[in-house]
């Protein structure tokens, strides 16, 4: 009778197969690929971001407890750690808000199935071109049991899900544009309708992976090296490169290079932190000694849309999607780009009539229990976080400086607080960093590294990836407040 082999033996078999692998040269014991006659991928990237040298984030998870448990808790639920929950480490309150409504939305109890939810993803990643977050699903979906003929385009999925179309590519890029007529027709489509309560989870997936898009495109994030994009079988080029690396994804390229990169300043910037401070004590001040009527506050936020259009989100050509990405939407042409060309109006969206405060979020937790309320802590968490610092300055209050963040994105998409100055934007916000917010914002595939660089030069990658946490919510909350709007009017 055969005896099968002990789990904790097949276990130790296996570790000690993989250090005799990887344990072969004079040095680090360097492996010839020609004795294992097997051909080896090589990471293309250094690190989870091309813009954030790969020693800073990796520093971040050796020193932060709170970060490496908030790591090692992701990886058994999912049974990997991504690049964007790297790059998020450098603020660990928030991407444990961000995990776990994450979590909720893709695996737990909900209207829909799971195969829908990771092809609802795949469908708003794609709208942005985002082929990081593409790949990832189409894994996922596969694994829950999803058909595979559905990932051959759009019109292979069932029509249910096809109708979605119109709702994404509204929302992604013009999301001031959703009626009432729009939820009507997914409601009332006969055999193919949704209910609302799946209705709900939809929009706020689609809004999810459209905001999830441009902060992957805004903090440069590079696919992992067992996924498409993040590995070659091209030799390297550089004569140190050790095929030990694989073992941790890194390569053995300089990082003094990025260093200096990121931390040589032209004279142009100097004393730009100490600028930037020394406005918000002006303006604290104005404020103190009076306040601006009603009506120049609405000439200010009329102002300050209309010069949000003009701000140009790049300079480079089209970007044309591969037929990999193309395939999962239609209308490929639709962005937000044309409307600014044409000069169209944006009509105004009056917060105090519709607040994801007094509106939004109750509708959310009646239909979708439990959403609502980790949605609301997780623009709260994004909106509220704070360190007090600002670059190497300490004790600093950082309230009016990100709710200019805030409210200038929503100021974009037409969405106006009474009780705020939009004055204050152009006083605190200079005009790289508008370009930035926008492109990412609005048409994140066009994002740069000298984008990334341009704004903010003295500041912390962790304050840049702060930035992108906010722009981020605030993106995912006005898409969110537009489809909400909708879906009220059509219940009302």
């Amino acid at each position: 009778m055969r005896h099968a082999v002990a789990p904790t033996q097949s276990v130790e078999n296996n570790c000690f197969a993989v250090t005799n692998l990887l344990k072969i040269c004079t040095y680090c014991e360097r492996l010839s690929k020609k004795d294992l006659g097997v051909r080896i991928p090589r990471p293309l990237g250094n690190g989870p971001s091309r813009f954030i040298p790969e020693k800073e984030i990796l520093h971040i998870s050796k020193v932060d407890t709170r970060t490496r448990s908030i790591f090692e808790d992701a990886f058994a639920a999912l049974g990997r750690l991504d690049n964007i929950s790297l790059v998020m480490g450098f603020h660990p309150q928030y991407l444990e808000s961000f995990l776990r409504t994450q979590h909720y939305l893709l695996q737990m109890d909900g209207p829909l199935a799971l195969h829908y939810r990771h092809y609802i993803g795949i469908m708003a990643a794609a709208r942005h071109q985002c082929s990081y977050l593409v790949n990832l699903h189409v894994n996922d979906f596969l694994q829950v049991g999803g058909d595979p003929k559905w990932l051959n385009g759009l019109n292979e999925a069932p029509q249910k899900l096809q109708q979605l179309g119109e709702l994404n590519k509204i929302l992604a890029h013009r999301p001031w544009l959703l009626t009432k007529e729009h939820i009507e027709g997914l409601l009332k489509a006969e055999e193919h309708s949704w209910s609302l309560a799946e209705l709900i989870h939809a929009v706020v997936l689609l809004t999810h992976y459209h905001s999830l898009a441009s902060f992957t495109f805004g903090c440069g994030i590079t696919p992992e090296i067992h996924c498409d994009g993040g590995h070659t079988f091209r030799p390297p080029s550089l004569s140190q490169y050790c095929v030990c690396d694989i073992a941790n994804g890194n390569g053995h390229l300089n990082h003094h290079d990025d260093w200096l990169g990121n931390q040589v300043m032209d004279g142009s910037v100097d004393g730009e932190v100490e600028v930037l401070m020394e406005r918000m004590k002006h303006l604290q001040e104005c404020r103190d000694d009076e306040e601006a009527s009603q009506e120049e506050m609405a000439t200010r936020f009329e102002r300050e849309k209309t010069e949000s259009m003009l701000v140009v989100t790049a300079e480079d050509e089209e970007c044309v999607p591969s037929r990999d990405i193309s395939r999962h939407f239609e209308d490929p042409s639709y962005g937000y780009k044309d409307f600014s060309r044409r000069g169209e109006h944006v009509p105004t969206f009056r917060a105090q009539d519709y607040s994801w405060e007094d509106h939004g979020y109750s509708l959310v937790n009646r239909l979708y229990p439990d959403v609502g309320q980790m949605l609301d802590e997780k623009f709260q968490m994004a909106y509220n976080l704070t360190y007090n610092t600002m670059a190497t300055h300490k004790d600093v209050d950082t309230s009016m400086l990100r709710r200019a963040i805030w409210n200038y994105i929503h100021c974009m998409f037409g969405i106006r607080y009474d009780d705020y100055d939009y004055g204050e934007i152009n006083q605190l916000l200079d005009r790289s960093f508008k370009i930035y917010i926008k492109t990412m914002v609005c048409s994140p595939e066009k994002t740069t590294k000298r984008m990334y660089e341009s704004f903010w030069r003295q500041f912390q990658h962790s304050e840049k990836v702060h930035v992108n946490l906010l722009l981020m919510e605030a993106r995912m909350q006005a898409e969110l407040l537009y489809a909400l709007r909708a879906i009220t009017r059509y219940m009302t």
